[in-house]
C-alpha cells in the first residue's frame, strides 16, 4: 500500500493506515457531542458551534455518546432532533456514529436508531478504524438498564476479542455511561470493575461517555483518560473529584486531532472558544492515578 505525506510509511503489525493529513496537519480530526436530541435552541447553538470548527479544522467523524433522540427514542423526530441541526456537517459527508443512552431504548429497545443509516451503527457495539484509530462503540444500556446481564456478558466477550486483535497504535472506545463521573448520575462501579482493567492491558487510551449533561476530564486513570462529553443540548450542575482534571457545566462538544505521537483534546462552547486543552501522548507514560479507585 501507497502511503502519503511524503512517503512517510506507518506501519503496526500486518496492518497498515494511510497516513492523510487533516487540515490543521493532523492525521484525523473527529468531534463528539452527547445528549444531544432536543431538537431545541440550545442543541442548534452547539451544531453550530461544531459547523464553526469543521470551517478551522475538518473532521472526518462525529461520535454521538448516546440519548440521541429524548425523551424516548422515537425514530419519527429524526429530522428535528439530528437531520435538520446537523444538516450543514450531514451535506459535507461527515459520518455520525452513535451509541445508545438509556432514554434510547424506550422505544423498541432502540432497534430502530439501530437500523438508521444516519447512526451508521453496526449493530448495538461495533467497532471502525479511521487512519490509526480503532474507535470500538459500546452499548453499556445492557449493563446499566437491563436485568438480564447475558447480553452485556457477550458484549464484553466481543469487545475483549476485538481489542486481543487490535494492532491500532490508538484506541478510543465510547458508550453512553460513564466509568469516572462527578456529574449527577455519578461513577458506575459496575463498568469499572468490568471495564477499566481491559483498557489498562490493552493500551485503551481513551473513554468517551455522555449521559452526565456536563464535560468532564479526568487526570489518566491508569493510562486511561475519561471524557464526559454530555453537554450537547441539556445542562446539569457537575462537581469536583480526586481524579478531576477539569469540570464544566457549559454548552459545547468536544474536538480531538489525532497526530502520530499525541491526540489533542478541546472542549469549545458555543462561542467556539476552547474551555480545556490537553495533549495526551501515545505511550501512556503518565499513570497519575491507579485503577480502582473507591467510588464513593
Amino acid at each position: 500500500m501507497s502511503l502519503g505525506l511524503g512517503g512517510f510509511a506507518a506501519a503496526v503489525g500486518r496492518r497498515y493506515w494511510t497516513r492523510t493529513p487533516a487540515g490543521n496537519g493532523a492525521l484525523l480530526n473527529f468531534m463528539a457531542a452527547g445528549d444531544v436530541g432536543t431538537g431545541a435552541e440550545e442543541q442548534h447553538a452547539v451544531a453550530q458551534a461544531m459547523i464553526q470548527r469543521q470551517r478551522m479544522a475538518a473532521s472526518a467523524l462525529v461520535l454521538l455518546t448516546g440519548d440521541n433522540i429524548y425523551e424516548d427514542g422515537e425514530i419519527e423526530k429524526i429530522d428535528r432532533v439530528f437531520e435538520q441541526p446537523y444538516a450543514d456537517l450531514l451535506r459535507q459527508n461527515i459520518k455520525f456514529y452513535a451509541v445508545l443512552g438509556n432514554h434510547d431504548i424506550r422505544t423498541n429497545n432502540g432497534e430502530d436508531q439501530v437500523s438508521y443509516p444516519g447512526y451508521n451503527m453496526a449493530g448495538r457495539y461495533y467497532t471502525f478504524t479511521r487512519q490509526f484509530v480503532q474507535f470500538f462503540a459500546l452499548d453499556t444500556t445492557q449493563a446499566i438498564d437491563s436485568d438480564d446481564k447475558s447480553p452485556w456478558m457477550a458484549q464484553l466477550d466481543w469487545f475483549e476479542t476485538e481489542l486481543r486483535r487490535s494492532q491500532a497504535p490508538w484506541k478510543i472506545v465510547f458508550a453512553h455511561h460513564p466509568l469516572y463521573s462527578s456529574g449527577s448520575h455519578g461513577s458506575h462501579q459496575s463498568l469499572i470493575d468490568e471495564l477499566s482493567p481491559l483498557f489498562a492491558e490493552h493500551g485503551v487510551q481513551l473513554y468517551i461517555n455522555g449521559h452526565d449533561h456536563n464535560y468532564e476530564r479526568t487526570e489518566p486513570i491508569d493510562g486511561t483518560t475519561y471524557i464526559t462529553s454530555g453537554n450537547g443540548a441539556k445542562l446539569r450542575p457537575v462537581d469536583r473529584s480526586v481524579w478531576t482534571a477539569t469540570a464544566s457545566s457549559q454548552l459545547g462538544f468536544t474536538a480531538f486531532s489525532v497526530f502520530a505521537d499525541r491526540i489533542e483534546v478541546k472542549a469549545i462552547d458555543t462561542n467556539n472558544a476552547a474551555y480545556d486543552e490537553v495533549s495526551i501522548g501515545l505511550h501512556r507514560a503518565q499513570r497519575t492515578f491507579a485503577a480502582g479507585l473507591a467510588i464513593g
